[in-house]
């Protein structure tokens, strides 16, 4: 019979005023025995106040931020339980609770509330004077799981033969909003399983047949179990419940390496400290989502998913790179979240999967381009007057074209199966160009067979386009080889990443004059460096050393184009 109860505070030790941090439960919301209503932080420990039994929320009486004492009102439970009154009305003055608790089809006989009961009552299938048929399979029920109906069944945890114990998890659901595993109500053998993988499942559905074990033979069988309690509830806020470890039989997850003294200083609940064992999560990786940075179930499921998708977990341990762990950098100041363009998380994602796969190596040199910078200077005005800017990087390109003939093997790719080069015959070459949004490396076309004013106006109209947003999908394809300048910027060197699938990427830094030793003396000239990044699979480190010394020589005498 329904009856509405008050659910208090109950005997938390020697704590008064303790702070709620979480509330878990909302009107309407149906909860089980045991289920958790309120999480309390004292400056010792963290707790959950869990339900002392099963049935529907009429009505919350506190929020997160009251301080509440042994005693203080925190809902009104509209309950399910067929203990008499004064069972509840003693339980709700001490504020007793139970462990895990679900309700039953039919409970045949009142226990004293003063004395153990057995973990397990009768089903409607007993006989009349509460003794079950010796050794006679059970029928395992869907319980109560909450506002769920037809339910998918993701896994079947156990096979017909199996010995399970009390609590081993048996199927796993999966609804929209959680995944959750229904364990055994008893120990004993599966017999008949009687729901299988795709299959929609709702309460009262037949789950398995299960053949109780000898010492369970005595013990009433339901399809529910129903678990009173065997200690009292100030024992059981103060049992180390951060120790506790799941008992279900399903391998976790995830397994992660457990730090157990950062494990226990997470700021988390013992609910959700639990769950993170079940699941073989280390709360220390965990960031926390909740109030002053504190761990929740869903940090902890947000958690189990990122590690699934992540490489590292799939390939097993050493298999892949260990994640950098997350931070609030909140609790160290002000921060501002800016979400990334489409064009800086594509581009990470690209130069990240490049580093992981490619053994990028760089070489570094300097060209002697004081008179080609004296050359480009006279030609400036000329340029100008056809409406181009002519820039160094024109040069470069020319340069480059030229350069790629004699080494072929800079403007290949390597086949996905890492047995053949493939050499193109083209000459489109990629170059890096800085936008608002990040950087994108357009590709200009048969860069070979093109003048330095030409490729100046390609260089100009590219880059408007670029930094407009109106590059098309053609405009990044093609490439097999890039150029990435800083000249307008500065620096000295740096480490350009290779755009796969090329093979090689040119970095060009600021010129200046330094000191050159002719043989005589010291004179003046204006030096460029450069720096030559390679797949070391494609291209070893002499080959990359040959290839930059003929290319300041090219840059050191244009003349040299011509031959």
């Amino acid at each position: 019979m329904n009856q509405k109860t008050q659910v208090r505070v109950p005997d938390i030790g020697d704590f008064e005023d303790v702070e709620i941090i979480e509330v878990h439960i909302n009107p309407g919301d149906t909860i089980e025995t045991e289920s958790p209503l309120i999480t309390l932080e004292s400056d010792k420990a963290t707790m959950d106040v869990p339900a002392p039994f099963a049935g529907r929320v009429e009505s919350v009486l506190i929020k997160v931020g009251d301080k509440v004492s042994e005693g203080t009102p925190i809902v009104d439970l509209q309950t399910t339980e067929t203990a008499d009154s004064s069972t509840i009305d003693s339980e709700r003055e001490s504020g007793l609770k139970s462990t895990e608790t679900l309700e039953t089809q039919q409970v045949s006989e009142k226990k004293n509330p003063s004395q153990k009961s057995p973990e397990i009552q009768t089903n409607p299938g007993s006989s009349s004077n509460g003794n079950p048929a010796s050794k006679e399979p059970q029928l395992m029920l869907m319980p109560d799981m909450g506002d769920f109906t037809e339910v998918d069944v993701i896994e079947v945890l156990v096979k017909e033969g199996d010995l399970v114990q009390h609590e081993d998890s048996v199927i796993t659901l999966e609804s929209d909003k959680a995944t959750m595993d229904v364990p055994s109500p008893l120990k004993g053998t599966i017999q008949q399983m009687l729901v299988s993988a795709g299959q929609k499942i709702s309460k009262g559905q037949k789950i398995a047949l299960i053949l109780p074990e000898s010492d369970d033979s005595s013990q009433p069988v339901a399809s529910e179990p129903i678990v009173k309690m065997d200690s009292s509830p100030s024992d059981v806020l103060k049992k180390p419940v951060l120790e506790e470890k799941s008992t279900s039989g399903r391998r976790p997850p995830i397994s992660e390496p457990v730090d157990q003294q950062q494990f226990l200083k997470a700021h988390a609940s013992p609910s959700v400290r639990k769950f993170a064992r079940e699941l073989g999560v280390d709360l220390s990786r965990v960031t926390g989502s909740g109030r002053k940075g504190r761990i929740t179930h869903d940090d902890v499921q947000k958690h189990v998913k990122q590690r699934l998708s992540s490489p590292s977990q799939s390939q097993g341990l050493g298999g892949g790179v260990p994640p950098i762990p997350e931070i609030d950098f909140s609790q160290f100041g002000e921060v501002e979240i800016i979400p990334l363009s489409r064009i800086r998380k594509k581009g990470a994602e690209h130069l990240h999967r490049a580093w992981l796969n490619l053994p990028m190596v760089t070489n570094h040199d300097e060209a002697d381009i004081t008179e080609l910078e004296a050359f480009r200077q006279k030609l400036k005005k000329e340029a100008a007057d056809q409406n181009i800017r002519l820039t160094m990087l024109a040069f470069l390109l020319k340069a480059t074209s030229t350069n790629l003939k004699k080494h072929p093997d800079f403007r290949s790719s390597l086949s996905s199966d890492g047995q053949n080069l493939i050499h193109k015959r083209y000459c489109h070459i990629g170059v890096a160009v800085d936008t608002d949004e990040g950087l994108v490396v357009p590709v200009i076309q048969d860069v070979d067979q093109k003048g330095v004013y030409e490729l100046a106006q390609d260089l100009g109209n590219i880059s408007e386009k670029a930094r407009k947003r109106k590059l098309k999908r053609e405009d990044l394809q093609g490439g097999c080889f890039s150029i990435s300048s800083l000249g307008g910027i500065g620096g000295t060197a740096f480490t350009p990443l290779v755009n796969a699938p090329e093979v090689a990427i040119l970095g060009v830094t600021r010129s200046k004059m330094t000191p050159q030793w002719n043989g005589e003396e010291f004179i003046p000239r204006l030096m460029l460096p450069l720096d030559l990044t390679y797949d070391h699979r494609v291209i070893d480190g002499a080959a990359a050393a040959r290839f930059l010394t003929d290319f300041c020589l090219l840059l050191a005498d244009m003349k040299r184009l011509l031959l």
